[in-house]
């Protein structure tokens, strides 16, 4: 009878553990479909409930780390990260979400219900907002980018910032399992444990249409382009013997088509050129002369050398007006290691509005995106360079910002996608980098800022978290071992 019931639960914990992997494979990564997520955790966290604590474990862990594999080639080919840095930080992400499940397991069964409950979602929030802190990475990888396509969810990034979506998202999971094994113990008690996730995610839902529902506001009409070809700065490394006047030259004689059709600001990619300080002045007198004679202001992204220092920078042209140059704060290691980070602002009063300019990786983090919000900042320029194949994944992580902190983005990426988003997170307009010699975009966007509870309290909702967390780690202490 032992050896059918060690046979049964090696059944049970291989199947919980291909579902859950299955799920996290294709509901998170590169192209998530959405759905998945939210029952992703389900099967291990019953299985958990089921089995020891060594089984629960390792079904958690593998279930984890295989379905992590869906950044595997990403990561190891499309970056080149060793396999073996790979393994390593995949694993602890997989080591960390079977810490949870165990915290879950053993305080169900000990009785500690609600403890329980939410000690995945504050697990996985106190390792994500730790991850957020003390990696160059900042926020991307948390699971709350699986759910940018579920709009009405997506708007509680204007209270809680990603640390609230991702509490949601497993608490719905965590509710559910716990409620399945209380069943048989008291039906009413599995019904309250239910409606606690069930309820906390439709009361969500339900701020979330209504913040869908709230009028867009005053519009500004942006302009998007860029080039893939390497001719015109789109290749993969930034040629510093390359003409920068001609470059220059060509992206103004592409743009006429915007200007004519009343494009008020036109936003290029990152790093298509090199300006070296003392020798700018021709290219520089290229895009400014575009931006007098049009009234539009323009937004171009080079490689600025100033002696021994290099900087990644958005250099901005204003009609009649001084060129303005924003540098990239945070950086992408170990490709641009070498470059010295911004640590500057660029505001651009327009009437009734306020524009702000970031570059690419800025927007994997709160700041500078928070400060832009506190500003009052309704539009972001955001120059960008992606990869191809995570030009969804990455190039969509900058929606997340606007919704936190109440703008619009229009960002523009060789290697990824000319996108537009407002302050709610969708996508007004969008279309690939490589569709023709230059791709370009035209958009009437939302660019009046509007007020978030994030912008102004921040990662308050991350502290909640670890405070949760601590509670149940003190549960765990105190609870006696006895089982329900």
């Amino acid at each position: 009878m032992a050896s059918v019931n060690r046979i049964r639960t090696i059944v049970e914990g291989v199947i919980a553990t291909a579902i859950t992997a299955l799920m996290i494979y294709f509901g998170n990564g590169l192209e998530p479909w959405w759905p998945l997520m939210w029952l992703a955790p389900l099967p291990v966290l019953v299985f958990a409930l089921r089995s020891g604590g060594a089984a629960a474990a390792f079904a958690a862990f593998s279930a984890m780390l295989l379905g992590y594999l869906n950044m595997w080639s990403y990561f190891t080919h499309t970056i080149g990260m060793p396999v073996s840095l790979w393994f390593c930080i995949f694993a602890l992400a997989a080591a960390m979400f079977a810490v949870g499940v165990l915290l879950f397991r053993v305080l169900v069964l000990r009785g500690a219900v609600w403890s329980g409950v939410m000690a995945l979602p504050a697990m996985l929030v106190a390792v994500e907002y730790l991850r957020n802190l003390l990696t160059p990475h900042g926020s991307a990888g948390s699971l709350a980018y699986s759910q940018l396509r579920f709009l009405p969810f997506l708007q509680l990034a204007s209270i809680t910032g990603p640390w609230g979506m991702t509490f949601v998202l497993l608490l719905f999971s965590s509710s559910l399992a716990a409620a399945w094994h209380l069943r048989a113990v008291s039906a009413k008690r599995a019904v309250q444990v239910a409606a606690v996730g069930v309820g906390t995610v439709a009361l969500v839902l339900a701020f979330g249409a209504v913040r869908l529902a709230l009028p867009a506001g005053a519009t500004a009409r942006v302009g998007l382009m860029v080039s893939d070809a390497k001719q015109h700065g789109g290749g993969t490394v930034v040629d510093p013997f390359a003409p920068t006047d001609k470059l220059f030259a060509e992206y103004a004689s592409a743009s006429q088509a915007l200007v004519q059709k009343g494009a008020q600001a036109i936003v290029i990619p990152e790093k298509i050129a090199v300006t070296i300080e003392g020798r700018s002045a021709a290219s520089d007198a290229i895009l400014q002369a575009l931006a007098d004679k049009s009234e539009t202001t323009v937004v171009a992204g080079v490689v600025y050398v100033d002696g021994e220092k290099k900087y990644n920078e958005a250099r901005v042209y204003q009609p009649q007006g001084a060129m303005e140059r924003y540098d990239k704060e945070h950086m992408l290691p170990p490709f641009e290691s070498p470059l010295t980070p911004g640590t500057t602002l660029v505001t651009l009063p327009r009437k009734g509005q306020l524009w702000g300019v970031a570059i690419c990786k800025d927007m994997d983090f709160a700041d500078p995106a928070r400060s832009y919000g506190r500003e009052g900042a309704g539009l972001m320029l955001v120059p960008a360079w992606d990869f191809t194949v995570d030009r969804s994944w990455h190039g969509h992580i900058a929606v997340m910002r606007g919704v936190e902190d109440g703008f619009s983005i229009a960002r523009s990426a060789k290697k990824g996608y000319l996108t537009v988003s407002d302050w709610r997170g969708r996508i007004v307009a969008e279309r690939p980098s490589g569709e023709g010699e230059f791709s370009t975009l035209l958009v009437d966007v939302p660019a009046e800022h509007h007020r978030t509870v994030y912008q102004a309290m921040g990662d308050w909702f991350a502290w909640v978290a670890i405070a949760l967390l601590v509670i149940a780690l003190l549960r765990l202490a105190q609870t006696r071992r006895r089982v329900l």
